[in-house]
Protein backbone atom coordinates (compact mmCIF):
# COMPACT_ATOMS: atom_id res chain seq x y z
CA UNK A 1 0.00 0.00 0.00
CA UNK A 2 1.18 3.13 -0.58
CA UNK A 3 2.29 6.01 2.02
CA UNK A 4 -0.54 8.99 1.45
CA UNK A 5 1.77 12.36 1.41
CA UNK A 6 1.86 15.55 0.18
CA UNK A 7 4.07 18.56 -0.35
CA UNK A 8 3.98 21.24 1.97
CA UNK A 9 6.23 24.29 2.09
CA UNK A 10 7.34 26.03 5.86
CA UNK A 11 7.73 29.25 6.40
CA UNK A 12 10.84 30.22 8.50
CA UNK A 13 11.33 33.49 10.74
CA UNK A 14 13.93 35.58 11.86
CA UNK A 15 13.22 38.35 14.15
CA UNK A 16 16.32 40.31 15.77
CA UNK A 17 16.64 40.77 19.46
CA UNK A 18 18.26 43.43 21.52
CA UNK A 19 19.20 40.85 23.89
CA UNK A 20 22.72 40.48 25.67
CA UNK A 21 23.38 37.01 24.49
CA UNK A 22 21.32 36.28 21.43
CA UNK A 23 20.40 39.12 18.41
CA UNK A 24 17.99 36.69 16.83
CA UNK A 25 15.48 34.21 17.23
CA UNK A 26 14.56 31.49 14.58
CA UNK A 27 11.17 29.69 14.42
CA UNK A 28 8.00 28.37 11.93
CA UNK A 29 5.30 30.72 11.74
CA UNK A 30 3.62 28.70 9.19
CA UNK A 31 2.89 25.93 6.48
CA UNK A 32 1.59 26.59 3.03
CA UNK A 33 -0.56 23.00 1.61
CA UNK A 34 -0.46 21.25 -0.49
CA UNK A 35 2.45 23.35 -1.82
CA UNK A 36 4.03 22.06 -5.13
CA UNK A 37 5.20 24.93 -6.66
CA UNK A 38 8.95 24.36 -7.95
CA UNK A 39 12.13 26.49 -6.34
CA UNK A 40 14.07 26.18 -3.73
CA UNK A 41 14.15 28.56 -0.57
CA UNK A 42 13.49 32.08 -0.90
CA UNK A 43 12.91 35.24 1.19
CA UNK A 44 9.80 36.40 0.95
CA UNK A 45 9.75 39.38 3.33
CA UNK A 46 12.94 41.30 4.41
CA UNK A 47 12.89 43.76 7.09
CA UNK A 48 15.15 45.39 9.34
CA UNK A 49 14.03 43.62 12.70
CA UNK A 50 12.80 40.77 10.89
CA UNK A 51 12.73 38.13 7.72
CA UNK A 52 10.40 35.37 6.20
CA UNK A 53 12.11 32.20 4.30
CA UNK A 54 9.86 30.13 2.39
CA UNK A 55 11.12 26.43 2.24
CA UNK A 56 8.95 24.32 -0.10
CA UNK A 57 9.75 20.52 -1.25
CA UNK A 58 8.81 19.14 2.46
CA UNK A 59 6.49 15.64 2.44
CA UNK A 60 4.38 15.15 4.72
CA UNK A 61 3.62 11.48 5.41
CA UNK A 62 1.01 9.46 6.76
CA UNK A 63 1.84 6.27 7.99
CA UNK A 64 -1.09 3.50 9.17
CA UNK A 65 1.09 2.60 12.32
CA UNK A 66 1.01 5.95 13.72
CA UNK A 67 -2.93 6.77 12.92
CA UNK A 68 -3.79 6.97 16.71
CA UNK A 69 -1.15 10.37 16.67
CA UNK A 70 -2.54 11.93 14.00
CA UNK A 71 -5.98 11.06 16.18
CA UNK A 72 -4.44 12.49 18.92
CA UNK A 73 -3.78 15.69 16.74
CA UNK A 74 -6.96 16.05 15.18
CA UNK A 75 -9.44 15.55 18.05
CA UNK A 76 -8.13 18.65 19.72
CA UNK A 77 -9.13 22.07 18.76
CA UNK A 78 -5.78 23.30 17.56
CA UNK A 79 -4.60 20.71 15.21
CA UNK A 80 -0.49 21.25 14.47
CA UNK A 81 1.81 20.53 11.65
CA UNK A 82 5.36 19.78 14.30
CA UNK A 83 8.55 21.34 11.90
CA UNK A 84 11.87 20.11 12.97
CA UNK A 85 14.61 22.19 12.34
CA UNK A 86 18.00 22.55 12.51
CA UNK A 87 20.62 25.23 11.56
CA UNK A 88 22.28 25.40 8.14
CA UNK A 89 25.25 28.73 7.46
CA UNK A 90 23.46 31.04 9.71
CA UNK A 91 20.14 30.12 8.89
CA UNK A 92 16.72 27.80 9.82
CA UNK A 93 16.16 25.06 7.40
CA UNK A 94 13.35 22.80 7.88
CA UNK A 95 14.19 19.53 7.52
CA UNK A 96 10.67 17.17 8.26
CA UNK A 97 7.17 17.94 9.09
CA UNK A 98 4.61 15.83 10.93
CA UNK A 99 1.18 15.74 11.85
CA UNK A 100 1.87 13.22 14.58
CA UNK A 101 1.21 13.47 18.18
CA UNK A 102 3.81 11.01 19.35
CA UNK A 103 6.76 11.58 16.31
CA UNK A 104 6.87 15.34 17.45
CA UNK A 105 6.74 14.54 21.25
CA UNK A 106 10.30 11.89 20.37
CA UNK A 107 11.54 14.98 18.11
CA UNK A 108 10.98 17.16 21.36
CA UNK A 109 12.08 14.29 24.09
CA UNK A 110 15.45 14.15 21.60
CA UNK A 111 16.28 17.94 21.52
CA UNK A 112 15.51 18.39 18.59
CA UNK A 113 14.36 22.45 17.39
CA UNK A 114 10.59 21.89 17.12
CA UNK A 115 7.53 24.41 16.53
CA UNK A 116 4.17 23.51 15.69
CA UNK A 117 2.00 25.67 13.73
CA UNK A 118 -1.39 25.88 13.11
CA UNK A 119 -2.56 22.86 10.69
CA UNK A 120 -4.08 24.34 7.35
CA UNK A 121 -7.75 23.15 7.21
CA UNK A 122 -7.18 21.13 3.68
CA UNK A 123 -5.09 19.28 5.77
CA UNK A 124 -6.92 18.38 8.15
CA UNK A 125 -9.87 17.31 6.32
CA UNK A 126 -6.44 15.03 4.53
CA UNK A 127 -5.79 13.37 7.86
CA UNK A 128 -9.11 12.99 9.28
CA UNK A 129 -10.39 10.97 6.14
CA UNK A 130 -6.71 8.72 6.97
CA UNK A 131 -7.69 8.78 10.31
CA UNK A 132 -11.55 7.56 9.48
CA UNK A 133 -10.06 4.85 7.56
CA UNK A 134 -7.06 3.34 9.37
CA UNK A 135 -7.42 4.65 13.25
CA UNK A 136 -9.21 1.58 15.32
CA UNK A 137 -9.13 2.55 18.82
CA UNK A 138 -7.97 -0.34 21.20
CA UNK A 139 -10.67 -2.13 23.06
CA UNK A 140 -10.74 -1.10 26.54
CA UNK A 141 -9.52 -4.47 28.90
CA UNK A 142 -10.78 -5.66 31.79
CA UNK A 143 -9.36 -4.75 34.96
CA UNK A 144 -8.07 -7.65 37.22
CA UNK A 145 -7.40 -7.26 40.52
CA UNK A 146 -4.39 -8.47 42.06
CA UNK A 147 -4.65 -11.39 44.18
CA UNK A 148 -3.65 -9.76 47.30
CA UNK A 149 -6.59 -7.44 46.80
CA UNK A 150 -8.80 -10.58 46.77
CA UNK A 151 -10.52 -12.12 49.96
CA UNK A 152 -8.68 -15.62 50.36
CA UNK A 153 -11.93 -17.64 49.49
CA UNK A 154 -11.82 -16.04 46.34
CA UNK A 155 -8.39 -16.43 44.88
CA UNK A 156 -8.95 -20.25 44.34
CA UNK A 157 -11.24 -19.54 41.58
CA UNK A 158 -9.54 -17.64 39.33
Amino acid sequence: METPSVLVAVVMQRRVLQHRWQSEVWEAVGVLAPYDAPGGPRAIVEGENASQWLHPGLRLRLYRDDAEGYYMNISTSDPRITVLWRMEDDRAVPQFVTASYYEASAWMDSGEQVDAVPMPPEIVAWVGEFVRDNYRPEPKKERIRPQSFKRPADRAKN
